[in-house]
């Protein structure tokens, strides 16, 4: 198996990630890419109270198991499939379950944190950074979070006051300068989508003759 192109994909929460991943698997095909989400590896807090769970700082790099996340972007790039965590956002839980993850020519990492981590970004071909307006992420956080997490407003906002908006300006907004490609308005910026496509033609060819 050749050696596979590996992309980091960060930015603050709610800056459209799952947008530009989207673009990049649409383009690429699903079959070729495999994708490790930060959030998957947040670490099970099933000891702790369901009191204790709410003031949990969830916005750290401590809160995720990125050890693991690395052992396991190796294992995929070795050409060894894994097995995922799933992480339950209601309850704060890792399930029993696990994702199996096959090797792909391509593996996308992607997280708020992912450019933070020293242990990730030494291992990306392409590092990219997703920039949103700060009112736009909450706007995008506070929508997702009730639709999907069933989360009260005033939860929401409590969080974003006290852990959310700290800890980006600590270590996601700083972590942008690790970037190879900043793209502003996400996923629908059709010139940086395009650019980022292009390099990973370019690497897969480069493998492919290597």
């Amino acid at each position: 198996m050749q050696h596979p192109v590996v992309i980091g994909i960060a930015g603050g929460s709610g800056s459209g990630k799952t947008t530009v991943l989207e673009r990049i698997v649409e383009a690429c095909g699903p079959e070729g890419i495999a994708v490790l989400d930060h959030d998957a590896y947040y670490r099970d807090l099933s000891h702790v109270s369901p009191e204790e769970r709410t003031t949990f700082n969830f916005d750290h790099p401590d809160a995720l198991e990125t050890e693991l996340m690395r052992k396991h972007l190796d294992r995929l790039i070795e050409g060894d499939p894994i097995e995922k965590p799933l992480y339950d956002f209601k309850t704060h839980r890792r399930h029993d379950d696990t994702q199996r993850i096959d090797p792909e020519p391509v593996i996308i990492i992607e997280g708020i944190l992912v450019l933070a981590e020293p242990l990730l970004v030494e291992q990306m071909d392409i590092k990219i950074f997703v920039d949103a307006a700060d009112d736009i992420r909450l706007m995008r956080r506070i929508r997702r979070d009730i639709e999907e997490r069933g989360r009260s407003i005033e939860s929401i906002l409590r969080q974003y006051e006290r852990t959310v908006r700290p800890m980006h300006l600590e270590f996601v907004e700083p972590s942008k300068r690790k970037a190879d490609v900043i793209i502003p308005r996400g996923g629908h910026n059709e010139v940086a989508i395009h650019m980022v496509l292009a390099r990973i033609d370019a690497l897969l060819e480069s493998a492919e003759v290597g």
